[in-house]
């Protein structure tokens, strides 16, 4: 009977190896929604690495696709996981879309879950200044603390606009089905402070 039930036994195996490997809502899953608080880095003794290193983890947060959405490499923006808006719609100059098709013809000032539609008071697309789409890490971080490239703005106004920005804030409150950026606001802000803080280094790529 013995070798009637090895392959019994192997083919169990297999299929428990099969299982754990897809960790679907597990450990990995889990890992990936999660955000290390900057004191994560505090064993990194040269500044420039441990800057860089806290803006990789920041990054988490800025290629996540409620990020992303609103920073198009282009005039229309992006949804859901990264496919196009529907409909669409174009930037136009002010960032707020064209003449009939407005942001807020169909975007108001909080999220309508029954429509699947998000909303917040300040809906927008970021100035194309400061698309994120088909950039790299290294690029993004550049362009973060660029004023010719981030509005103007000084490092200390970054690190405050990540860190409080409602619109900004609105990527962990998506509202539907979608995936909220990993962590909390609270942490992204913390890491770009820690970030500035040590230097503002950027990765390598």
């Amino acid at each position: 009977m013995t070798w009637r039930i090895m392959p019994l036994v192997v083919a169990a195996a297999t299929l428990t190896a099969a299982v754990a490997t897809l960790d679907v809502g597990g450990v990995g899953a889990q890992a990936a929604r999660a955000l290390r608080a900057p004191g994560a880095f505090a064993n990194i003794r040269d500044p420039a690495a441990r800057s860089a290193a806290l803006f990789v983890e920041a990054g988490k947060v800025l290629q996540h696709a409620r990020c992303l959405n609103c920073h198009p490499d282009g005039d229309r923006p992006t949804q859901g996981d990264g496919y196009p808006h529907q409909p669409a719609v174009q930037r136009g100059p002010d960032g707020l879309g064209v003449t009939a098709m407005r942001c807020t013809t169909c975007h108001q000032t909080q999220n309508f879950d029954p429509g699947r539609v998000p909303g917040n008071p300040k809906w927008r697309l970021a100035p194309a200044a400061m698309a994120w789409q088909q950039r790299s890490l290294a690029e993004i971080c550049a362009q973060v603390k660029d004023p010719a490239r981030n509005g103007g703005h000084t490092l200390n106004e970054i690190v405050d606009h990540m860190a409080k920005d409602e619109l900004v804030g609105w990527a962990w409150k998506p509202g539907a089905d979608r995936a909220p950026a990993p962590g909390t606001q609270a942490t992204f802000g913390a890491l770009i402070k820690a970030w500035a803080d040590a230097g503002a280094a950027c990765p390598t790529r």
